[in-house]
């Protein structure tokens, strides 16, 4: 299950794969960010490299990459995304992997709940003003 849909963006992969700077354009990532990823122990495994020690990624690394953005996009802390990718790399850890995907599903709904009262009260705020601006209005 370490699979992850990949943005709805075609990109044509290369047998060899896709050097880094693609890669992170790809993902929406700056090549810091990638290497920085692959240093925390975020990615499955290593990216493979070409005959010149440079960096590839097909397309399986960009689907765990992606997957990777929208965790980091919905709040979740690499410490997480740590234990996660550790525990993908291994099997029989479904349970596990599902407890910490409905843990982060749960934080995100909260997050989402909260965000929801504070844009009522921003519509409640821009309310007030447009009132306040149609009474001076002759």
């Amino acid at each position: 299950m370490d699979e992850v849909i990949l943005p709805d963006v075609s990109v044509e992969v290369p047998p060899e794969g896709l050097p880094i700077g693609e890669a992170a354009a790809f993902c929406g990532l700056s090549v810091d960010t990638l290497r920085y990823y692959e240093r925390e122990g975020l990615t499955l495994h290593p990216a493979p490299r070409s005959a010149s020690g440079r960096r590839r990624y097909g397309t399986r690394d960009l689907a765990w990459l992606a997957g990777l953005v929208m965790l980091r996009e919905t709040g979740m802390p690499i410490a997480d995304i740590r234990r996660y990718a550790a525990l993908t790399r291994r099997q029989g850890t479904d349970v596990e992997r599902l407890q910490i995907l409905e843990q982060h599903r749960r934080a995100v709904i909260e997050r989402m709940e909260q965000t929801r009262k504070h844009l009522a009260a921003i519509d409640r705020k821009i309310a007030a003003y447009r009132n306040v601006i149609a009474s001076h209005e002759p």
